[in-house]
């Protein structure tokens, strides 16, 4: 039976979808990683449901949510791009976890 290598397989996960998912906001770039470490799943989970806020510091950093944050975004406009993060990378954020579809 072959053995199943996390670190080529990985690989070719991020060549296919680079390390960043990008999008704009007013002609300023953000981005957004296409894979999640395990120990942002535990600090997503503790996050209220409603913590737009939390949810996007944890994904986007500090100095990047900061950024965002001066920028007049709606939460049509929040769920729209989590949505085509979801879409592009496989990813859901939803009920306080994060998962990847199947």
């Amino acid at each position: 039976m072959a053995r199943y290598n996390v670190n080529a397989v990985r690989a070719q996960r991020l060549e296919a979808l680079g390390e960043r998912w990008e999008f704009e906001v007013d002609g300023e770039l953000f981005g957004l990683p296409t894979e999640l470490p395990r120990a942002i799943v535990g600090k997503l989970a503790e996050l209220d449901p409603s913590d737009l806020d939390g949810l996007l510091t944890l994904l986007l950093g500090d100095e990047q949510f900061k950024r965002l944050d001066e920028h007049a975004m709606s939460v049509q406009d929040i769920q729209a791009l989590l949505e085509a993060y979801g879409r592009d990378t496989g990813m859901t954020l939803g009920e306080s976890a994060a998962s990847t579809g199947s």
